[in-house]
């Protein structure tokens, strides 16, 4: 087992600065080339403190706070533009940072790209939908509408 320092946070291990043990293969070929992760040692504990300033830096501040934009985003429809083709399908697919400027140009507030979360790749115009991890605690489901952009 690698004992590791999150640096980003991955669904279903933990968040930035979380001290995690996971099995070796997992460590070296995904986690750390990725990026997501740093080895754990001694002298990690100044890192591990960066890191969760700088995570409760980018968290809403309040509990409160995040609780009004999550109550905008799933009252909301959001209007994601893609390049597509006659029959509907995408030339590419929407991506998180795109979901993340279309909740932006719709006024409803800034979001993280990283907190996006989609359950599949988004290839077709039509309704879809969204999953934004606001707090630990807390996750908006945001309604989209894929339209084709003239």
């Amino acid at each position: 087992m690698s004992k590791l320092i999150l640096t980003h946070e991955v669904t279903g291990l933990g968040a930035p600065g979380d001290v995690i043990d996971v099995k070796n293969g997992y460590a070296r070929n995904y986690l750390i080339p990725q990026g997501f992760a740093v080895a754990w040692s001694r002298g990690a504990e100044k890192q591990i403190e960066q890191i969760k300033a700088a995570r409760a830096a980018r968290e809403h501040a309040t509990l409160e706070e995040a609780q009004a934009l999550k109550a905008a985003l799933e009252g909301a429809t959001v209007r994601v533009l893609a390049k597509a083709g006659k029959e509907g399908r995408l030339f590419g697919s929407v991506t998180a940072a795109d979901i993340a400027d279309a909740v932006a140009a719709a006024g409803l507030g800034s979001i993280d790209k990283r907190k996006v979360e989609l359950a599949g790749p988004i290839k077709a115009v039509g309704s879809h939908e969204a999953t934004v991890r606001l707090r630990e605690d807390l996750v908006a489901v945001i309604p989209l509408q894929v339209v084709a952009a003239k």
